[in-house]
């Protein structure tokens, strides 16, 4: 006899549908598994046995067959041993065929018969096309986000056979976290004194979608000020929520108790990080890193002259894509990685605050620290901000500061004149559309001119400084002209390589 049990397997962020096929049929006894497996899969004959004789069923002494469809697709994971073991039990005749229609599953068994959560569930449920969905009880609610099907949990598979066979009722269903009600509270803006410029600049990139370095001695403020900006961005659309709940799922991370991931997230990889753990990859598994974390968030790289070159450098290509391509001998898969990126450096190894002139370190080693920055990383930062040490009388100062919440309005505004011009922020305006949605005065122009004459400014420093200052005349109220002060301050905001070597 043969059983046909829909399910799903995982590449990369995206789940692929499965079709378990299950043969059984007479002959010498055997289990065979085809169809491209992985280890994991091969290994879910043993899993499948002993879990079975350990819920009191039958192992069918005959030879059984196990067809992984399409046939040509490689598949992973141990998600495959539920709908193995169903398919095994409806083709031996110890489960109803009719039961089972219009069903998929997924779920790792234990030795015991237990049902064990997989990683990568939100993809997995939202690949299949059937109207119900079997999982481990301990992952119902986290299947549940994707809100397309009917999620069914069951603690084991001795529960799950009684439902099917003898139409027992299945275990009360978790309701999953409302999004929004878990997770700890953003940082306010409001812990930030002496910081003007920092906390402008910040203002500009949650506003325009702007990549922002902080360049400053230690203890200024730079981490202290990145850390509030996911509290000035607005919360993700329901489309977005659903993207990063899937790369989130995806890399193993638990969500039962956080819910549809509907804050924008913020990732703060540490500065030993390999390539691999930021672009994403592997061998055996291909899982998402660093970058696609934090996707519809921010990526904040703390002392980002510490990484190595050529980490940093394999920033360059998802900066202006959105997108990171990782290829292997035997699949190639694509991560989505639209993420704002904020990064904080010292201007020098010993962070500047040693010795009659603030810096301990030889010349050599100072320009060696910050030449580690290659020119082309360096540019696809639109703004650029020396932090100086706040000054002691507005950091002792009782002033009221604004808030988050203040700023974050401003923010929102700005953003939503970015989409009415057809574009999430105005970082991702194209350059052939500045001249129609940011046209400058012509006292802009002649403050443009001088900067490229004198070569401090590049062709695409140019568009980036005219993307600045969209979002700066956004701030302002200004409706469509781009005036001489806008620029200015995109200008202000964009410190020159040399001024950064300077500094050190």
């Amino acid at each position: 006899m043969i059983a046909t049990i829909p399910s799903a397997s995982l590449l990369g962020v995206d789940g692929r549908p499965v079709t378990v096929e299950v043969h059984v049929s007479n002959g010498l006894p055997g289990f065979t598994v085809v169809g491209l497996p992985d280890a994991a899969c091969r290994e879910s004959r043993d899993r499948v046995r002993a879990a079975l004789l350990s819920s009191g069923l039958t192992w069918p002494l005959r030879r059984v067959t196990v067809n992984l469809a399409p046939s040509g697709m490689r598949k992973g994971g141990a998600g495959l041993d539920l709908p193995i073991a169903i398919g095994l039990l409806v083709a031996a005749g110890q489960v109803p065929a009719e039961s089972v229609e219009g069903c998929a599953f997924i779920g790792e068994l234990g030795l015991d018969g237990s049902l064990r959560r997989v990683p990568g569930i939100v993809p997995l449920v939202d690949a299949l096309g059937a109207s119900t969905v079997v999982v481990p009880q301990s992952c119902a609610a986290e299947a549940g986000l994707v809100g397309r099907h009917v999620v069914r949990g069951a603690g084991t598979l001795r529960e799950l056979v009684d439902v099917l066979v003898e139409a027992m009722p299945w275990p009360a269903p978790v309701d999953p976290v409302p999004a929004g009600q878990a997770g700890k509270p953003e940082p306010d803006l409001a812990d930030v004194r002496g910081q003007r410029v920092g906390r402008w600049a910040l203002e500009v990139a949650a506003a325009g979608g702007h990549h922002l370095l902080l360049t400053g001695p230690p203890g200024a403020g730079k981490t202290l000020l990145a850390r509030r900006l996911p509290g000035l961005l607005p919360p993700l659309s329901h489309e977005e929520a659903l993207e990063t709940t899937r790369v989130h799922s995806a890399a193993g991370m638990d969500l039962s108790d956080v819910g549809l991931v509907s804050r924008p997230p913020f990732r703060s990889p540490h500065h030993g990080a390999s390539a691999v753990a930021l672009v994403g990859g592997g061998s055996a598994w291909l899982r998402p890193g660093e970058i696609s974390l934090s996707h519809n968030g921010v990526l904040f790289l703390d002392e980002l002259a510490e990484f190595a070159p050529a980490v940093l450098d394999s920033l360059r290509q998802p900066l202006e894509e959105g997108i990171v391509r990782v290829s292997r001998i035997k699949q190639s898969v694509t991560f989505p990685a639209r993420f704002l990126l904020v990064a904080a450096m010292n201007p020098c190894p010993c962070g500047g605050d040693g010795g009659p002139d603030g810096c301990r370190c030889r010349e050599q080693a100072r320009l060696r620290y910050v030449r580690r920055i290659s020119g082309p990383l360096l540019d696809r930062f639109d703004l650029r901000v020396l932090v100086a040490r706040a000054d002691v009388g507005e950091l002792l100062s009782g002033e009221e500061v604004e808030s988050s919440v203040v700023v974050a309005a401003r923010v929102r505004a700005a953003r939503e004149r970015a989409v009415e011009r057809g574009v999430r922020t105005n970082a991702a305006l194209p350059a052939s559309r500045l001249d129609e949605v940011a046209p400058m005065t012509a006292e802009a122009w002649r403050v443009v001119e001088w900067h490229l004459r004198r070569g401090t400014l590049s062709a695409r420093g140019l568009h980036r400084v005219r993307r600045v200052a969209r979002t700066v005349a956004d701030l302002a109220g200004a409706e469509h002209l781009v005036e001489e002060e806008h620029v200015c301050a995109a200008l202000d905001l964009r410190v020159e390589p040399a001024r950064l070597e300077a500094a050190s």
